[in-house]
């Protein structure tokens, strides 16, 4: 009994300790943020000193979110066992050692071995996001949860622009634009040599990276942050889930899953393709392109503090969702449309990169907007609901593969189309998907009726919402 931790009610916590975790929650949401958004220049990195294909450049992204799928649904069960806060400690040391790998990869230039070590990464990130997630959401009140959600988001996308400008400074030096030129001339020894000393150069700042993690598991281990209870139910919502013996009886949180498996694989293509694009499309040096990355982040960001400053009080968090997925959809019409030359922020680049940026802003509010709608009146199941999401984030090892495959086809630019049905279905989930109660809900515009009563059955309402 001793070592069993100390569970607390959410609605028990006084704002103190509320402030405390969402401040100890914030900073996993800047970790996170961190340690994925560098694959955006890990992508081209490695497709230059490893000799890659397009496609074969983009497993990067597959290897680090694949380990979603296979880690979220375990992750609950860790969870449940040992709790919240040694859960996240496991997770911080799995992706220590995901770090620590990058080292013989290095020393080998092995693909492979890279990639290992991005899923193992990816198994740690998946146990966190499993307890982060669905924390942070239930973490007050479920109106203001896209507001909390927003905060994390900054937290996140403030990481994913400083990371690739870090790591690029760290990495790269201004003599490497002429020395990726001169490669095709080298011969194959000259070549092995300088793609050598070039993939080494991620021995030490992984080195860093692992060390710094396996601290901070140390440290979430021992900080305050309290365990959560999340398997107590309201009389309604427990009268409600009476007879639920299975996940998959839940439409909303199955839609919702894969409704996160669209977002987040247009959100890794807008910001992991961005760089591709700019080089090979438009021959823009990689040393400058590396920084589009971050004007897409800094979109997203805009869009977090205009969900922090608007929901709930202006704008209802589904109407915040609509808007987002209905202007994704406009501008991948836009990218793969539009033509012309422009410069702006000192770029001259073909306009269209620049409603790829764009979507960042599109895609702001779409995580934020899923999550309260997909986890509403789960009760006992919100941890393996939470879990079913999470495994949506394999959208980001699938998305960038597809988008891969085209581009390789037909073109960089071509490619974007890819997104448009993806922003086609979180526009239907927005609208209509969040609201069945049941699989056997009639989609028949003539019954309302049973759609309506299904819905208020769980104390659910677009007006709530």
């Amino acid at each position: 009994m001793g070592n069993k931790p100390s569970v607390v009610e959410v609605g028990s916590m006084s704002k103190r300790d509320t402030r405390i975790s969402i401040f100890i929650i914030g900073l996993l949401f800047f970790i996170f943020g961190f340690v994925t958004w560098v694959n955006a220049i890990l992508i081209p990195y490695f497709k230059i000193a490893c000799e890659l294909t397009n496609l074969q450049s983009y497993f990067v992204a597959f290897a680090f979110y694949i380990s979603y799928f296979i880690m979220s649904v375990p992750s609950s069960y860790l969870l449940k066992a040992v709790g919240f806060k040694k859960g996240m400690m496991v997770g911080f040391w799995a992706m220590a050692v995901g770090a620590f790998i990058f080292i013989p990869a290095a020393l080998t230039r092995t693909y492979e071995v890279f990639l290992l070590g991005l899923f193992t990464i990816g198994l740690g990130l998946a146990v966190l996001q499993t307890a982060a997630n669905p924390y942070i959401t239930i973490l007050g009140p479920k109106e203001s949860a896209a507001q909390r959600i927003s905060i994390m988001g900054i937290c996140n996308k403030g990481a994913g622009i400083i990371a690739p400008l870090i790591f690029a400074a760290v990495i790269l030096r201004p003599t490497d634009t002429d020395l990726f030129k001169q490669l095709a001339d080298m011969d194959a020894i000259q070549r092995a040599a300088a793609l050598d000393e070039l993939i080494r150069r991620v021995i030490v700042p992984y080195s860093v990276v692992g060390s710094v993690l396996f601290l901070l598991g140390l440290m979430v281990r021992y900080s305050p942050l309290p365990e959560i209870n999340t398997e107590s139910e309201s009389s309604e919502v427990a009268a409600a889930n009476a007879g639920k013996k299975s996940i998959f009886e839940f439409p909303h949180l199955i839609l919702g899953a894969l409704a996160i498996f669209l977002h987040v694989g247009t959100q890794v293509v807008a910001i992991d393709t961005i760089i591709p694009y700019a080089t090979d499309y438009m021959k823009v040096p990689l040393l400058e392109a590396k920084t589009f990355p971050s004007y897409t982040l800094a979109a997203t960001i805009f869009g977090y503090c205009m969900g922090i400053l608007l929901i709930p009080r202006f704008i209802k968090q589904v109407n915040a969702l609509r808007f987002c997925t209905l202007l994704g959809a406009v501008l991948v019409v836009c990218i793969t449309t539009l033509k012309g030359q422009v410069t702006l922020l000192g770029h001259t680049t073909d306009v269209s990169i620049w409603f790829v940026v764009l979507l960042g802003l599109a895609n702001s509010l779409v995580w934020a907007g899923i999550w309260p709608l997909a986890l509403e009146g789960l009760g006992r199941f919100t941890k393996l609901g939470a879990s079913i999401m999470i495994m949506g984030l394999c959208g980001n090892a699938i998305l960038p593969l597809v988008y891969g495959y085209f581009a390789d086809i037909y073109s960089l630019r071509g490619a974007y189309w890819v997104l448009f049905p993806c922003y086609g279905y979180l526009i239907f989930y927005a609208f209509y998907g969040h609201l069945i109660r049941r699989w056997s809900v009639s989609f028949s515009t003539s019954n309302p009726i049973q759609l309506k009563s299904e819905v208020q059955q769980y104390g659910v309402s677009q007006d709530k919402n």
